[in-house]
């Protein structure tokens, strides 16, 4: 199993850069890119907006991805677990696994993260898992809709707004429980990379620290697909998942 802990010597270990030695809730963050939303995670718990909480663990399958940096420079455990180091995806889908249970998070956070969750995992983490997407799902969601793509997807319908949503993960692609979602406005020169960084802005970095706060505190209930926030859904939100 290829599992590499990385910091700039290489290895590293520790938790989110405060000192803290034990953590209240334990997360894992899983991203193959920059990490924006990592980031995001970051400077919530530092600002207090999710409390009680730690990073454990941030993986990519991209040993280039900015988001390893990210978690270096905060002391938190960087690992890389990369497809094209095994023959069989089943070899890979295993070493993700063993990876994200060594460090024993009670939630894994996908921020990004462009390799498919394995069943084994979806059932040995079942709604323990969220992903947030830069759109209102049930729109312009599934295979092949990431990253500007579902941008372009959405700019080319003529939308009039988009949005993110925050999901459990099932075995489908962006198919979970919905918790909470954010519209933003389309505006007529909108380019996919302004809509983009708006959507980033406006919705994906303030649902996706909101829900990880809710969950670790025990606000969020789950019966089959419908999501309720405790407390919030009961003053009158959508039982179906927030809207914000």
């Amino acid at each position: 199993m290829l599992c590499r802990r990385m910091d700039k010597a290489g290895m590293t270990t520790g938790g989110c850069g405060k000192g803290k030695e034990t953590a209240v809730f334990r997360i894992a963050v899983l991203v193959s890119g920059g990490g924006t939303n990592l980031q995001a995670i970051i400077d919530a718990i530092d600002q207090g907006t999710i409390k009680d909480t730690e990073i454990v663990l941030v993986l990519s399958n991209n040993e280039g991805a900015f988001a390893l940096e990210r978690a270096r420079r905060r002391g938190i455990p960087a690992v890389v677990v990369s497809p094209k180091s095994y023959a069989a995806r089943a070899a890979f889908n295993e070493a993700l696994l063993d990876c994200v249970r060594e460090h024993q998070p009670d939630l894994v956070v996908l921020a990004g993260f462009l390799c498919a969750i394995p069943d084994e995992m979806v059932e040995a983490y079942r709604n323990r898992i969220i992903n947030i997407h830069p759109s209102l799902i049930p729109s312009f969601c599934g295979k092949g809709y990431y990253g500007l793509k579902v941008h372009e997807a959405a700019l080319e319908r003529g939308v009039k707004i988009s949005g993110a949503t925050v999901h459990f993960v099932d075995s489908g692609t962006d198919t979970g429980p919905i918790i909470m979602q954010k519209a933003v406005a389309v505006l007529p020169d909108d380019t996919p990379k302004t809509l983009q960084l708006r959507i980033m802005e406006q919705a994906e970095w303030k649902i996706l620290p909101r829900v990880i706060d809710l969950i670790a505190h025990g606000k969020v209930k789950v019966d089959g697909r419908k999501v309720t926030v405790i407390g919030q859904d009961e003053e009158g939100g959508s039982q179906k998942g927030s809207q914000v």
